[in-house]
């Protein structure tokens, strides 16, 4: 009779878990209709509720560490894969032959200033590399949002901007595993290793799908998708899991993985993801937002301010230079716009430095630079539309 008492209780607490957790979706669902209406990015919204049914939040869910771990990081994953599918290896080495110098000075503009602000807070060298790629990176995710709400897709700003983006995330593969390393204290050649298996991977990605389709894989898109679907989710999950266990980044390695997938291939699954993708990035910034103290952020909010500031000024000179020769007098501010706002990938930088506990406060300082350069970006989008676009 206690067994059965004991069972029905934790199945009580289980479903109310559930419960809890049903009802937070159902809130994302409702804050996603009016990030909708009001033509704003619905990423902050997402972090924010995270926030109040996180630690020290308005209402906390009773969830594990390991639950919320595991849950952004599925997110993180499906998130980049689909982010892979927009792109493929031939672009991106197209817009990395085109772009390269004004890659070099996005370094100059927003890593270097990033680096030096965390040496004179006192964060060390290590935060210096960390700050360093926080700010370096805009958020592909938010700003291929703005890029389709806005109805500029095809137009020269967008393809501008785009080029940057994809700088930013292919340079992340040999940053992601020099990072871990320093943030883990393993030794030089460590890092040198899991850099050249980095640069390896990469580099094969790159070779294996420039112009061509994995065989079988385009007879799946047309005749059995959900079979399609299924080999690419577990496959996606499957590469990560690989990959962070001999030091490669699991979410870079899900965006390789969408290269890797070109064609008809990957036109039929950007349809057949496209719903998911939501879902995935609501997965992955809730579940970032859960994982943070509200009142730890409110303590680290000018610091995230600051940092925030130089970034977004930083995204604005880069969006002059590579906006400059451009007729449209807004046209270099729009590009500035769309690269303002970071976010997956700064929080997968803070994540994997966060594990080590090496940084205290990274997860927080870094949810407060995403939300402020997230509403920033989204209300200057708002500000530089034409009255033809309002």
């Amino acid at each position: 009779m206690n067994e059965l008492f004991f069972a029905a209780a934790s199945s009580g607490e289980v479903s109310l878990t559930i419960l809890e957790i049903g009802a937070v979706f159902v809130l994302l669902g409702f804050l996603s209709f009016i990030a909708f209406r009001l033509k704003i990015s619905n990423a902050a919204l997402f972090l924010l509720v995270g926030l109040a049914f996180g630690r020290g939040g308005a209402i906390p869910l009773d969830v594990s560490e390991d639950f919320l771990n595991v849950g952004a990081s599925i997110g993180a994953i499906m998130l980049l894969l689909t982010l892979g599918f927009e792109y493929s290896a031939a672009e991106l080495v197209d817009s990395m032959k085109k772009r390269w110098h004004a890659g070099l000075l996005d370094v100059a503009l927003n890593a270097l200033p990033a680096a030096l602000i965390a040496l004179l807070f006192g964060f060390g060298w290590l935060g210096a590399l960390v700050f360093a790629g926080i700010m370096f990176v805009s958020s592909s995710g938010i700003a291929s949002q703005l890029i389709r709400e806005t109805g500029w897709a095809k137009s020269r700003v967008a393809s501008r901007a785009t080029g940057i983006l994809v700088f930013e995330d292919i340079l992340l593969a040999p940053y992601l595993p020099i990072l871990a390393s320093a943030a883990l204290g393993l030794g030089a050649v460590t890092g040198l290793i899991s850099t050249a298996v980095a640069l390896t991977i990469t580099s094969l990605i790159f070779l294996i799908s420039r112009g061509r389709e994995i065989t079988g894989l385009r007879a799946l898109a047309h005749n059995d998708s959900s079979v399609l679907l299924l080999l690419v989710f577990g496959g996606a999950l499957a590469v990560a899991g690989f990959a962070d266990m001999v030091g490669f980044s699991g979410a870079i390695a899900a965006f390789l993985l969408g290269l890797l997938l070109t064609g008809e291939v990957a036109e039929s699954l950007r349809h057949r993801f496209a719903p998911l993708r939501e879902i995935f990035s609501a997965i992955f910034f809730l579940f970032f937002g859960l994982s943070v103290s509200a009142q730890d952020l409110l303590q680290v909010l000018p610091i995230a301010a600051i940092f925030s500031a130089v970034g977004i000024a930083g995204k604005f000179a880069l969006g002059w230079w590579l906006g400059r020769d451009l007729s449209d007098n807004m046209s270099w501010k729009r590009i500035g716009a769309f690269l303002a706002s970071r976010g997956e990938f700064s929080m997968i930088i803070a994540s994997t430095v966060a594990i080590s506990g090496a940084i205290a406060g990274i997860k927080e300082i870094t949810l407060g630079i995403v939300l402020i350069t997230t509403f920033s970006a989204t209300l200057a989008m708002r500000a530089l539309r034409s009255k033809f676009d309002r």
